[in-house]
């Protein structure tokens, strides 16, 4: 016999009976049995929150952990799993540290210099805080650059009507998804798939053509597939080998022109089966040229390589909406400080500093006044 302390109790039988049924049962008669000698169900995220409290962890290891447990993709684990090893945690410690080293030393000043604080030390301040001002600026643009690492990264495929754009996503997709028509304007919002492509996550956005809209409906389509090029890491640009490029591709190239610094953007060259009629010379010398209609190879292998290349990048990686704008408050902080530095407006300049440091603070854990005036006291002697 098997023996619970508590009224249940149950034979060898029992057991394989119970495990025929799934096995549900002997894990839920535990928990009966547990509950009722006095223990409770534990609270969603009770042990990370203990955790917290504890000082055993820290907020962003605490969202790393909520993160980790629904992640759909390769790349985030993996960028998760640094982030909960302290890789954020010491970015934070690095630049709150000398954020407090260079406010110390600032209000010191402020409360006991009786002249102005001499150029040389406003030039190695000022030096200190451009730097973080970059480094700063520079996690937050990579950050936002690598965020679909977490939750997917977002392709976009745009052109003007009847290109292929939907035969390119069913081809990518290995299935009919999208309706395929020779009418001009069949698809008229957009569409979303995710798949894999290599170990990334990734969601396919078919658009709706992109051209003079015939109506209000098509307007609000063409709409939306503006707003899924602004929302997207890459676009893939679409365009018809077997017609005469005209106006209407002009217009799509000028749109995407203005991407081109902030976006991955893959031309692609479709119906190349067909006669070609279209001037490439106003295309990227590295446009892909294929059938949909006989493979999209060409075009995800272009994709993977983008994104294998995002990947690999080896700096720290904010991973929240709160932690971006905690990084982008800090950054304008710190070139408000940065600006009003040389006019020797020292209480002002200060203020940013300390509003800096709160932002970034805000990261891990709560910015504590004590640590200016120990820093004060250890760096500087106040009794001369």
């Amino acid at each position: 016999m098997i023996y619970f302390k508590g009224p249940h109790s149950f034979t060898a039988e029992d057991v394989v009976e119970f495990q025929c049924h799934g096995g549900s049962v002997v894990a839920h008669m535990l928990l009966e049995t547990l509950i009722q000698a006095g223990a409770r169900l534990a609270n969603p995220g009770e042990f990370s929150k203990r955790a917290f409290l504890n000082g055993r962890i820290d907020l962003s290891e605490a969202e790393a952990i909520a993160a980790l447990i629904e992640t759909k993709s390769v790349d985030a684990a993996k960028m998760l799993t640094r982030q909960l090893k302290g890789e954020l945690k010491d970015f934070v410690l690095h630049v709150r540290t000398l954020l407090i080293e260079i406010l110390a030393y600032i209000e010191v000043n402020i409360d006991y210099a009786e002249e102005d604080l001499p150029l040389d030390i406003l030039r190695d301040i000022g030096k200190k805080i451009d730097v973080l001002t970059q480094e700063l600026h520079k996690t937050y643009e990579s950050s936002k650059r690598r965020s679909g690492l977490i939750n997917g990264f977002r392709i976009a495929i745009v052109g003007k009507p009847n290109v292929g754009k939907s035969s390119l996503l069913n081809a990518m997709l290995n299935f009919d998804r999208a309706i395929i028509s020779d009418i001009a304007g069949t698809t008229r919002d957009t569409i979303e798939e995710e798949i894999r492509i290599g170990s990334h996550l990734v969601k396919i956005v078919d658009t709706a053509g992109i051209r003079e809209a015939k109506d209000s409906i098509e307007k609000i389509g063409i709409e939306r597939s503006i707003s899924a090029i602004e929302e997207s890491e890459i676009v893939v640009a679409m365009f018809d080998n077997s017609r005469i490029n005209d106006h209407e591709d002009s217009e799509i190239l000028s749109i995407l022109n203005q991407y081109r610094d902030s976006k991955h953007l893959i031309y692609v060259l479709n119906k190349t089966d067909l006669d070609n009629k279209f001037d490439t010379s106003i295309l990227s010398r590295n446009s892909i040229r294929l059938s949909c209609h006989h493979s999209a190879q060409n075009v995800i292998e272009n994709i993977e390589s983008i994104l294998d290349a995002t990947s690999s990048e080896d700096s720290v990686m904010l991973t929240s909406t709160r932690q971006l704008n905690a990084v982008y408050e800090a950054y304008k902080n710190t070139c408000e400080a940065s600006k009003i530095l040389n006019e020797g407006e020292l209480e002002l300049f200060a203020f940013h500093i300390n509003s800096a440091i709160e932002s970034i603070s805000s990261i891990t854990t709560a910015f504590e006044r004590d640590e200016i005036l120990e820093k004060m006291f250890s760096s500087f002697c106040l009794g001369k």
